[in-house]
């Protein structure tokens, strides 16, 4: 365990602020944060310099003479990228260039979350953008606006948005930061993933994909789904990305403009310094920050728990538990994936038989998180802290308790005590590497 900290409280984000809390008796707490990074002093700035000075292609000024169909995708109300902020020099370089306001689509990369609202999009935005551009979510059950581009392992097509497809420029968004299938996400994920069809959707995120030993997190090289995303991406033809890395306040700390893989190689360079941190064991129980805008519904939170068990080694040993603060308004989430998730992890046969059927039948869009969990489940617990409705936090296979402190006197019931806590305060981002490999059971 790293050094215990000397304050007594510890804090996890909770929605859009924090909660405290203090370990019960017999539980021996440590938090872990990422290295310490000093977020850009003006990021607009940043993000105008580094437009102008893109990594692996032309500056996009020079792209983009005579283009009359430029399309933008964009990230959703689920990832904290700074649209807001990454968007405005790629529209000021695209004026420069003399294309027309009318020429440009800001695309909405919802993959098959639900389509976002106007509030989503002007917060995400701003709202002069989405006053003056046309600004249209993706829909990934769209057949009419469907279009394939290549074809994947078994001749599976791989179909993006007409939109992006038929642009004669395609820009897109992103941030860099750890992600289970990807090892990090940004580059050409947001087009190749946000805009995709359920069928492209469900082969790279299916049992298949995720049990092969490469795709990990915080691994680009040699990663079956980076490598799927990167020959998707080329196929469409995106041209320019802007991708940001945040810190654990979601302040931008690096900004870098150009060709996806790229940009994306360059950021996830700087980003695995920042977000790996050591622990010398596994832990018998982990307290998993999420904090906003994951912990709306189940469905996102539930990552903070999956990341740290699909790490290189899993933080957590077998037989321990993972609380998981997050209200999770939304329960299980709204969108269809999101649905599909709920119903698949209802199975009366529980996490055996929800691996086993998606290993023999594969996953729909969304199925992806209920394996995921699954595999969770079956070595450890998950308790939901605080959550708005109990009721379908336990529909779905997870426990829940009305607060922090409470759900670690669960957590401790089931290890024994004494146990050793990890708090991460930011699960998402942080990722524990443990640095003596598996250890059995047991506490201390």
């Amino acid at each position: 365990m790293p050094d215990p900290s000397s304050e007594d409280l510890f804090r996890v984000p909770f929605g859009r602020g924090a909660l405290a809390f203090a370990m019960p008796p017999g539980l021996r707490g440590a938090s872990l944060h990422g290295r310490p990074t000093t977020p850009l002093a003006d990021p607009e700035h940043a993000c105008a310099d580094a437009v102008r000075a893109p990594l692996g292609t032309a500056p996009l000024r020079d792209l983009a003479p005579g283009k009359r169909r430029v399309c933008i995708a964009v990230t959703d109300a689920t990832r904290a990228c700074p649209d807001h902020l990454l968007v405005p020099p790629l529209l000021a370089e695209l004026a420069a260039a003399g294309v027309p306001d009318e020429a440009i689509t800001i695309l909405v990369a919802v993959g098959t979350h639900r389509a976002s609202t106007d509030a989503e999009k002007r917060e995400k935005l701003g709202g002069a953008i989405v006053d003056r551009f046309r600004v249209v979510d993706h829909d990934a059950a769209d057949e009419a606006n469907l279009v394939r581009v290549a074809s994947g392992p078994g001749g599976v097509p791989f179909r993006l948005n007409r939109l992006a497809i038929e642009a004669d420029l395609l820009l897109s968004t992103g941030v860099v930061e750890p992600h289970q299938y990807a090892g990090f996400s940004g580059g050409g994920k947001t087009v190749a993933i946000g805009c995709a069809d359920d069928e492209t959707i469900a082969h790279t995120h299916g049992p298949a994909m995720l049990d092969l030993p490469g795709t990990r997190l915080a691994q680009l090289a040699g990663n079956p789904f980076q490598d799927a995303v990167r020959a998707v991406a080329r196929a469409a033809h995106l041209s320019f990305v802007a991708n940001a890395v945040l810190d654990d306040d979601g302040r931008p700390v690096a900004v870098a403009y150009g060709a996806a893989e790229a940009v994306q190689d360059h950021l996830a360079s700087f980003a695995r310094s920042i977000f790996t941190a050591p622990i010398p064991a596994q832990v018998d129980i982990a307290v998993a920050g999420v904090g906003h805008p994951k912990d709306a519904n189940l469905y996102q939170a539930s990552r903070a728990a999956s990341y740290l068990q699909f790490a290189p080694t899993p933080v957590v040993r077998p037989g321990g538990a993972i609380v998981l603060p997050a209200a999770c308004p939304e329960g299980a989430g709204e969108g269809a994936g999101e649905q599909r998730f709920r119903r698949a992890m209802r199975d009366p046969g529980g996490p055996a038989a929800i691996v086993e059927r998606a290993r023999r039948d594969g996953i729909r869009p969304g199925e992806q998180r209920a394996y995921v969990m699954a595999r969770v489940l079956q070595d450890v617990a998950v308790i939901v802290a605080a959550p708005a409705d109990p009721a379908a936090v336990h529909e779905i296979g997870f426990r829940s308790a009305q607060t922090i402190q409470a759900a670690l006197v669960v957590a401790a019931d089931l290890t024994g005590t004494p146990a050793t806590v990890l708090v991460v305060p930011h699960a998402l981002s942080t990722l524990p590497i443990v640095t003596e490999g598996m250890r059995d059971g047991g506490s201390g």
